[in-house]
């Protein structure tokens, strides 16, 4: 499938990248698996796509997500980078904090992502990072919790001092999952920590 997204993405870049915006819409009408991820990444992938997007377009992108997949598709490849162009405002990243829908607070979290990663476009944004982190330390839904390890863990190459500082304020209101893997991140580099082994002798 991503072969032939490729193929539909030179097909389309002639295109006013509204256009495309506009196709991805219709794509959220289309059963199956991938119709909304094809959708997603045409816009990431187009010249000028999220630079086109505007907070109204993506209120109706984010319509219907149910899911991790389609979630961190849609804050990895949209939001986020929205957010971090100026497309989307502050605003409507805490709004979806604040939402019941567990899916929608994930991606407000998952979309610091592409704040912190080098290979999302990010170059580093500590205080609207933490600003989210703080509204999530005490969500105990499975999929916040490990969007909030995965936000911690982005900004920690960028800005250590400030995660340990994070860390060390909301110890109590973090969950173990959470303290364990960001800790781990901070010692390592790594999520996880390589197990030593050894022959015996």
């Amino acid at each position: 499938m991503r072969v032939l997204r490729r193929a539909w993405s030179r097909e389309l870049r002639p295109l006013p990248p509204r256009e495309v915006i506009r196709l991805a819409i219709q794509l959220l009408d289309h059963p199956g698996p991938w119709s909304r991820l094809v959708g997603y990444e045409l816009i990431a992938h187009h010249p000028g796509g999220i630079q086109a997007l505007t907070p109204a377009a993506l209120r109706r992108l984010s319509t219907g997500l149910a899911d991790w997949g389609s979630v961190d598709a849609f804050a990895c490849y949209l939001s986020g980078p929205a957010w971090r162009e100026g497309r989307l405002p502050t605003r409507q990243v805490h709004a979806w904090l604040r939402s019941p829908d567990r899916w929608l607070r994930r991606t407000a979290v998952v979309s610091t992502v592409a704040l912190n990663v080098p290979a999302r476009g990010g170059h580093g944004d500590t205080a609207r990072t933490l600003a989210v982190c703080r509204q999530v330390v005490d969500d105990r839904d499975d999929m916040v919790e490990k969007a909030l390890s995965w936000a911690l863990r982005s900004l920690a190459p960028r800005d250590p001092r400030e995660v340990a500082r994070f860390v060390a304020r909301h110890n109590d209101e973090l969950s173990a999952r959470v303290r364990r893997e960001v800790g781990t991140k901070l010692r390592t580099g790594r999520k996880v920590e390589r197990r030593r082994t050894g022959v015996a002798t």
